[in-house]
């Protein structure tokens, strides 16, 4: 992984529950928490259901397909490990699950973007520790 040591963009922070999300990531799995009281699938990871405040949850694995809901074209960058990466488009995928996911779409310019393309993940290991779930364009 030569590559994946040169990586200097920030990194998540592998604590809570962000570790566990993370570590399916490394693993190769998207997984989102899910209500076992509601079923209601929720992102970004917490203690209780926004849908019927239960506290019972476990990690559930997802499909890893969605579509782009929504992005932004970044030409000046706001962090200097992003400069030269501009201009970029983060993007905003929603998941079949009905979670969304910020992300990018790793084989597609910004100015291909199109509201509700279908995606579907894939993995990116940027570090020995860290995978990113990171999406490319999906058969219609």
């Amino acid at each position: 992984m030569s590559e994946a040591s040169a990586y200097t963009k920030p990194l998540p922070e592998l604590e809570g529950h962000a570790r566990e999300f993370y570590g399916f990531c490394k693993q190769r799995e998207l997984r989102f928490q899910r209500c076992t009281k509601c079923r209601a699938w929720r992102h970004v990871p917490r203690e209780m259901c926004a849908g019927c405040g239960s506290t019972e949850w476990e990690w559930a694995r997802a499909s890893g397909r969605g579509s782009v809901f929504t992005w932004t074209v970044v030409g000046r960058a706001l962090h200097p490990a992003f400069q030269e990466d501009t201009p970029y488009a983060p993007v905003v995928v929603e998941m079949e699950e009905g979670v969304r996911l910020l992300s990018q779409v790793v084989d597609c310019p910004p100015e291909a973007l199109e509201i509700g393309m279908p995606v579907e993940v894939v993995f990116d290991d940027v570090t020995d520790e860290v995978t990113l779930p990171k999406f490319r364009r999906a058969p219609a």
